[in-house]
């Protein structure tokens, strides 16, 4: 059964008296363990895409079954649960707390899971140290280079577990040399965890890490090789 199964999916959004079609008539399939590099202009629904899959957007016609489940059906509060078990978020932007130590922004999604708060400092302890960070739990974000945030952002998308990694431009704050490694400790994920990685970027030489790619174009897929 596939992790993620898209079928004919279309985004529709309101903008007063015009429609904007974000998304036509959408379908594909992504198994677990895959490496997926997302591309396409700006505007061409990548992102929409992504917002889709992460359960932070519905589609306005079509199916989306995670894990086999029919996201369509979901509660609100479902909907959050989903995303808190099975997706971890990386963004462009890093989206730490700026006042808050690597450990305890590592530890904000098991609080929403109602952990004590002695299992989340280990649970976060352990994805902190999966990621090089074992000498840095207590620094605070402006205490870090820009690669180092990244890494705590990104042990913060694996404390859960997650079985589904969603990289919206993970090096598109980084320097040529932090965004290679960065990368090769998402392949190093990828392939020793099993974890499934699907990553948006504008840059080609960022989606030659992926095994596959799915290319943008107006709102409908143009290539997936």
């Amino acid at each position: 059964m596939a992790l993620i199964d898209i079928r004919n999916i279309c985004k529709t959004y309101d903008l007063g008296d015009v429609k904007v079609n974000a998304l036509c008539g959408v379908s594909t399939v992504i198994d677990k363990g895959e490496f997926v590099a997302i591309m396409g202009p700006s505007g061409s629904g990548k992102s929409t895409f992504m917002n889709i899959l992460g359960c932070l957007d519905t589609p306005t016609t079509g199916k989306y079954l995670l894990d086999g489940v029919d996201v369509e059906g979901l509660s609100r509060d479902d909907l959050a649960e989903l995303r808190n078990k099975k997706i971890g978020f990386i963004f462009q932007g890093f989206n730490l707390l700026s006042r808050t130590s690597a450990i305890e922004n590592v530890e904000l999604p098991l609080i929403y899971a109602g952990m004590s708060s002695r299992q989340r400092r280990d649970l976060a302890r352990q994805a902190l140290d999966r990621v090089g960070l074992a000498n840095r739990y207590n620094h605070l974000p402006n205490q870090l280079s820009g690669g180092q945030q990244q890494r705590v952002a990104i042990a913060r998308a694996l404390v859960n577990n997650a079985e589904i990694i969603l990289a919206d431009e993970p090096t598109g704050n980084l320097d040529t040399k932090t965004s290679v490694e960065i990368m090769e400790l998402l392949v190093t994920l990828n392939q020793q965890s099993g974890i499934t990685i699907i990553l948006v970027t504008h840059e080609p030489d960022i989606a030659l890490y992926g095994r596959r790619k799915i290319r943008f174009l107006d709102g409908s897929i143009v290539e997936d090789v």
